[in-house]
């Protein structure tokens, strides 16, 4: 399995001849210079091999498996060529949305959007003229290929399948593989995700052949254009604290992450009640709603995103100048993921998170990955640093003697005799004499020294 290509990968992209119509694009998305995820992809599945593409978001890895399928398309061949699954509506709304910009250099090729909240007849109707490249959700492409067999997938030479690992959390792993037992068997499988969790393994060994695993960063470091506060809520909960801390915030556009659904609405009413303007994004709002969601994320008219881990994967929100976690995620790298949100385009950024007890293993995992976090805390209209989160404070280092009293002190005593506490205090008093004296010999001692010292740089003057 290759990985790593590094600058082989930037080498052989150069050599690739583009479609007009690409170049062209290309030129219109401003991409000055490939991301190393698409340096490194793009020759590898132009080659035709399958891909194992790991990469963060905000990496450029949806323009790595979009250049190169849009590259290998042939519009004078009437089929479907590529299927593209994303787990969510919303990212496959935006994965469609960015193939279909090609539409602009060359309106021949055909791109279908297959998902929910679209009247199912109508779609199928449609689809009596098959489109080149289909992009959806795992949900409506299973059922329009299996159950009603009107999408014809299994003329595709290319499948990917986006955020894998958010795809198996979300539990559609079945349905993929409803979808791929159907497929051609000299399929190319293109599976992109941040991680790869090992309950993928038999996915991806059942089907795909020799893929070639194209991972830049070997390591998740976090980003110097970020900086990392921590508040801690130890006397407040979550939304108190954040209701605290706001005024303290003026962001472009603030993401704030809670940890499930149920958090995510809550924390939204709560924030609309203080009349704050926020988007909402979670899995129960309705199909109208999402879209309605998005529109005013695009727009700009919501200077506040509250969101889940799943539900913000692969959404790409422009200008976030500042991301909130409400607690840590329970996979930490979901942490990097969320903090990395903002501090892009050589930008600066802020990441928050609030935090209490249960979070201080998952800080200190975080800390020797080489987050250095700041402990502040937004007090009369400032913020202000506050201890760390690992503050200890320095022991005085006990003495003998002082170790002595406490052995006598803490000492169990068996049997009550008469006088046992006058002989106790005895034995502390002459132990502490005997320190005093000990005190006095090294000072005394000390000021020898100090005269000695003295003497001799009197005897040296004179000398001269």
């Amino acid at each position: 399995m290759l990985k790593y290509l590094g600058e082989r990968g930037n080498d052989m992209i150069k050599n690739i001849e583009f479609k007009d119509e690409i170049k062209q694009l290309i030129q219109y998305k401003h991409f000055k210079e490939f991301t190393p995820i698409q340096q490194q992809a793009i020759p590898v599945i132009l080659a035709n091999k399958d891909v194992i593409g790991i990469s963060e978001t905000g990496s450029g890895k949806s323009h790595a498996f979009i250049l190169p399928i849009l590259q290998m398309i042939d519009e004078s061949i009437n089929q479907i060529q590529a299927v593209v699954a994303a787990p969510t509506r919303e990212l496959a709304i935006q994965l469609y949305q960015q193939f279909s910009e090609i539409n602009q250099f060359n309106e021949d090729i055909r791109i279908k959007l297959i998902v929910s909240g679209k009247d199912k007849d109508r779609m199928m109707e449609s689809l009596k003229t098959q489109p080149h490249i289909v992009v959806g959700t795992v949900g409506r492409l299973k059922d329009l290929f299996v159950d009603e067999a009107v999408l014809r997938l299994d003329s595709a030479k290319t499948i990917v399948i986006d955020e894998a690992d958010m795809t198996l959390e979300m539990g559609f792993l079945t349905q993929i593989d409803q979808i791929c037992s159907r497929l051609p068997k000299n399929l190319q499988m293109l599976v992109f995700s941040a991680t790869i969790p090992s309950q993928l393994q038999p996915f991806l060994h059942k089907y795909m052949t020799h893929p070639v695993t194209v991972m830049p960063n070997k390591k998740q470091l976090p980003s110097s254009n970020i900086k990392h506060i921590l508040v801690n809520c130890r006397y407040s909960s979550y939304g108190d604290k954040l209701l605290k801390i706001l005024p303290g915030i003026t962001p472009y556009v603030c993401l704030i992450f809670a940890k499930t659904k149920t958090d995510v609405i809550e924390t939204a009413k709560l924030l609309k009640d203080n009349n704050y303007p926020i988007v909402e994004i979670h899995g129960d709002l309705s199909s109208r709603e999402r879209r309605q969601a998005l529109k005013v994320i695009a727009q700009n008219k919501a200077s506040y995103v509250v969101c889940s881990d799943i539900m913000a994967r692969g959404l790409d929100i422009e200008g976030v100048s500042h991301v909130i976690s409400l607690g840590l995620p329970s996979n930490l790298d979901y942490y990097i993921h969320r903090s990395g949100r903002t501090g892009r385009a050589n930008r600066t950024g802020t990441s928050y998170l609030l935090y209490n007890k249960d979070d201080i293993n998952g800080l200190k995992v975080l800390k020797n990955k080489g987050i250095n976090f700041l402990s502040m805390d937004y007090k009369n209209g400032d913020w202000v640093e506050v201890r760390s989160f690992d503050y200890r404070p320095n022991k005085k280092k006990l003495s003998e003697e002082d170790v002595e009293i406490i052995k006598i002190a803490k000492a169990p005593v068996k049997k009550v005799k008469p006088g046992y506490k006058k002989k106790r205090e005895k034995q502390i008093d002459s132990i502490k004499r005997r320190q005093r004296r000990l005190m006095i010999k090294a000072s005394i001692k000390a000021q020898q020294k100090e005269r000695a010292k003295k003497a001799q740089r009197e005897k040296r003057l004179q000398g001269q």
